[in-house]
């Protein structure tokens, strides 16, 4: 399979939240979002956004800590999780995290370690430039359900920036 990607550059927060909120409609319940991307990248705050664009109130913060937290939005619950702490997928899968994949969007900061736990994910990699707002974002996945959702989010950043 083919692998689909799209590559966004946000030159600010708020163009942050634009992508975020251009992603958001095209979740649900059993979606998978990967995050990559060095220490102070923005993975948290494209979190943030995106929490806040599917209808959570309560603060997101980064789950480092916890390892894992819960929000309720409008449509959906969010599961934030952070694996950066975690050594290896045995540690992920003792979480049971697992057993609310398919009634959440699952959302991952340092995905590459649970990468195989969802095997149709969608990737975005998070790059940043020292000393500035402006972040390179790359969403792909090599699954089937992510190739419209990609095409789609292209068409919506496209009509945005016109």
């Amino acid at each position: 399979m083919m692998m689909a990607s799209l590559e966004y550059v946000a030159k600010s927060l708020s163009e942050t939240h634009a992508l975020a909120a251009a992603l958001a409609p095209c979740l649900s319940a059993g979606d998978a979002v990967l995050l990559r991307g060095d220490l102070g990248a923005g993975k948290t705050a494209f979190v943030q956004a995106l929490a806040d664009s599917l209808g959570c109130t309560d603060e997101v913060t980064s789950p480092t800590f916890t390892l894992a937290n819960f929000y309720r939005g409008t449509e959906t619950t969010v599961l934030h999780v952070d694996t950066y702490r975690l050594s290896s997928v045995a540690e992920y899968r003792d979480l049971g995290l697992a057993d609310y994949a398919d009634e959440c969007v699952t959302l991952v900061e340092w995905g590459d370690l649970v990468s195989g736990e969802f095997p149709c994910h969608l990737r975005v990699e998070i790059a940043s430039q020292p000393g500035s707002e402006v972040r390179t974002f790359t969403l792909s996945s090599e699954c089937q359900r992510w190739q419209p959702v990609l095409q789609e989010l292209e068409r919506r950043i496209t009509q945005a920036v016109k």
